[in-house]
């Protein structure tokens, strides 16, 4: 993983693949149903450059939660619906890196903003960071 290149989302542009980015989940999407069966979520996440959508298909949807950091492995950025759009690419992966109350979840808080308003007030805080 050390030679990986990772990406701000402020550096993500359409029809890029490979990606490995860091960010926070801001807000989980209601589900949809694809006509195969399928569940898929849109949900809003950020770093400290900016925000962006990430599509989540079925079970992973339901695991994460608003507040998580999430690493997404080779992802690629694709439009939907004039939006630009994350997606786990083939072989890539989304893992959990830090929950709501957890140092790395403060740290991230503290270092994005979202629309203008820092996370501190978009987000609920944690009642106690263990430190």
């Amino acid at each position: 993983m050390a030679n990986e290149t990772h990406f701000f989302i402020k550096d993500i542009k359409a029809g890029l693949k490979n990606l490995n980015v860091v960010f926070i989940v801001l807000e989980i999407g209601r589900v949809t149903k694809t006509k195969d069966g399928h569940e898929v979520r849109a949900c809003k996440v950020a770093d400290k450059t900016g925000s962006i959508t990430i599509s989540v298909w079925d079970e992973l949807g339901s695991l994460i939660q608003p507040g998580d950091i999430i690493r997404l492995t080779k992802g690629y950025a694709s439009l939907w619906k004039g939006c630009l759009t994350l997606y786990t690419g083939r072989g890539g992966d989304l893992q959990k890196i830090g929950e709501p109350g957890t140092v790395e979840a403060a740290a991230m808080r503290a270092s994005t903003s979202y629309s203008g308003i820092a996370l501190q007030s978009v987000l609920e805080e944690p009642a106690s960071l263990g430190v």
